[in-house]
């Protein structure tokens, strides 16, 4: 009985895939070595929210489980982004300030990400994209990762929800 106490369920397990193979994916240094986005936390931040807006995006209208899933994978995010945090030594009394604008953040990605994406507006995503990952005056042309996440968004439309909630997400699109 105890013993089940310790025991990963398959639901946290497939949570745990999806998100390191989100990670693995915004890890990808074609990002910051070629396409500009800034190699630090905060870049690596963004790019991961870019990951998971995506994801989030395919889930939203998966009936039963995809909003359920989705917020099992973003739980986890945060909490990474806490252990993170703290390992970078932001003090307990910082962490849930930082944790707050680091969400006030994704959510302004994903909803303006969402809203250019579902017009199939590219200068809208690359308008996005300039906004939300540099500083202004900073970006470098935008059309490249534009593309990329329109590619890696059908990518994962062409993945069965099932696949993706069972803990398969092969993010697929070479960067």
């Amino acid at each position: 009985m105890i013993l089940n106490l310790f025991r990963k369920s398959p639901k946290t397990e497939a949570v745990s895939a999806v998100y390191r193979a989100i990670v693995a994916q915004s890890r990808q240094p074609v990002f910051y070595a070629e396409w500009g986005v800034p190699d630090t936390v905060t870049g690596r931040f963004d790019m991961i929210s870019l990951h998971l807006a995506l994801l989030f995006r395919r889930l939203r209208r998966e009936k039963p489980g995809g909003v359920e899933f989705s917020q099992l994978v973003f739980d986890l995010f945060f909490k990474d982004m806490d252990r993170s945090l703290r390992e970078l030594g932001v003090t307990d009394l910082g962490v849930p300030k930082k944790i707050q604008k680091m969400s006030t953040a994704f959510f302004g990605l994903m909803t303006s990400l969402n809203e250019a994406m579902d017009r199939d507006d590219r200068p809208g995503v690359e308008a996005v994209l300039e906004r939300n990952l540099f500083e202004p005056g900073q970006a470098p042309p935008m059309e490249v990762l534009s593309n990329y996440l329109f590619a890696q968004s059908e990518q994962m439309n062409a993945i069965a929800a099932s696949d993706i909630m069972g803990g398969k997400l092969n993010t697929g699109v070479a960067a």
